[in-house]
């Protein structure tokens, strides 16, 4: 009788292992076919920088990247650094002004078109005539 249960129990785990890798491979087909598309071909896009003062450079870049943080690296005169994660690159610092959150909760915001970016700058892709902005934002 034991031997009964042992089975049914198996195959409960293999028809629940495979219900599983059923899900994840749909997951993997609606991300592929939802995430954010970069467009292909020369853009010419905005990025004005805000820094903590309030001031206010803005810089155009002509550029065939797909995502963000490439145009910045084209960016003459634009300059960013921070940790590389598994998310991408985290900005503390740009032109030289560092933002230190765990410090006094400053960071720098990324904003495409007057929204606020939903996509790290590795991922956040680009298309011709948008205007971004990186804005140094103090905690409240």
């Amino acid at each position: 009788m034991s031997e009964v249960k042992e089975t049914k129990n198996g195959k409960k785990i293999v028809a629940a292992a495979a219900v599983l890798a059923a899900a994840a491979v749909i997951l993997g087909v609606i991300y592929a076919n939802f995430r954010p598309k970069p467009a292909a071909g020369a853009k010419e896009l905005t990025i004005e920088v805000v820094d903590n003062a309030g001031e206010s450079v803005m810089y155009t870049v002509q550029t065939d990247a797909e995502f963000l943080r490439q145009a910045i690296e084209e960016t003459e005169g634009l300059t960013v650094e921070g940790t590389e994660s598994e998310y991408g690159l985290m900005v503390d610092t740009v032109n030289g002004l560092g933002a230190d959150y765990t410090a006094d909760g400053a960071y720098w915001a990324f904003f495409v078109d007057g929204a606020y970016c939903e996509y790290g700058i590795d991922t956040q892709p680009v298309s011709d005539g948008e205007a971004y902005q990186i804005v140094y934002t103090a905690a409240e």
